[in-house]
């Protein structure tokens, strides 16, 4: 009995050594991108809308799907009823207010499932004249994205585009934008990658001989002077060596 269990101790230890050090758990972040990346693919493919942006989002706005929104209303965008909602609703306290300053239940959507709350978060922004300057942003630019669903008043949190931005470097969304138009990334990136050299004191003072040798005047000059020069190297001679010499 001993014997045994000091055997699986020895194995405990074994195994800890060998996966101990690269096992990591995976974050409910991680999994609620595993879930829902092809439908941020996807409706990226369709709008222009970034996946990445719209991944974070997601997150942000659902605790990666554990939100009561994202859990009783399947609302994962925070997105409320407004005048032309017509589906069935969920009330949540969240920030209106009464005339006497007092919280109050907000009207939110409700959705059949997730993707659902997905597909009607890219009509939402399609179809809405103060989110419209967003698209003349490229779909590979999330940090303008970020900067301008903020601008535009997507949400009232002042930090809204930080955390925004924060979240998609964390957990590197902007290779969701990548895989939904890889040739349009790579284009994007060498466009990018772009950068204007400013030439040094040193260059721009060698332009300028450069610049000024090309008058006519400077030419003359110049053919002038390595005349004389090959005439005085003609008239040189050798000094005699005179022996032992040094």
């Amino acid at each position: 009995m001993k014997k045994g269990i000091q055997i699986t101790a020895f194995l405990s230890i074994i195994l800890a050594g060998i996966f101990g050090g690269s096992f990591r758990p995976i974050s409910v972040q991680e999994l609620y991108m595993d879930q829902y990346k092809y439908v941020a693919i996807s409706e990226m493919q369709r709008s222009g809308i970034p996946a990445s942006i719209k991944m974070a989002q997601g997150i942000m706005e659902s605790m990666a799907g554990r939100s009561e929104l994202a859990v009783q209303a399947n609302n994962h965008f925070g997105i409320k009823c407004k005048g032309t909602w017509t589906g069935e609703t969920y009330l949540y306290q969240d920030d209106d207010l009464d005339s006497s300053g007092q919280l109050i239940h907000s009207c939110f959507r409700m959705y059949p499932s997730a993707v659902d709350s997905y597909i009607d978060h890219t009509d939402f922004i399609l179809g809405r004249s103060r989110y419209k300057e967003l698209f003349n942003y490229s779909k590979f630019d999330y940090e303008s994205w970020a900067l301008g669903l903020k601008k535009c008043g997507y949400a009232t949190d002042p930090l809204y585009a930080k955390k925004l931005l924060e979240t998609i470097r964390k957990y590197n969304l902007e290779n969701l934008d990548k895989e939904a138009d890889p040739i349009g990334w790579e284009a994007y990136q060498k466009e990018k990658s772009k950068i204007s050299v400013l030439p040094t004191p040193k260059k721009i003072e060698e332009s300028k001989v450069l610049s000024n040798n090309n008058k006519p005047e400077v030419k003359a000059a110049t053919k002038s002077v390595n005349k004389l020069k090959k005439k005085k190297n003609r008239r040189k001679f050798a000094s005699p060596r005179l022996s032992g010499s040094k």
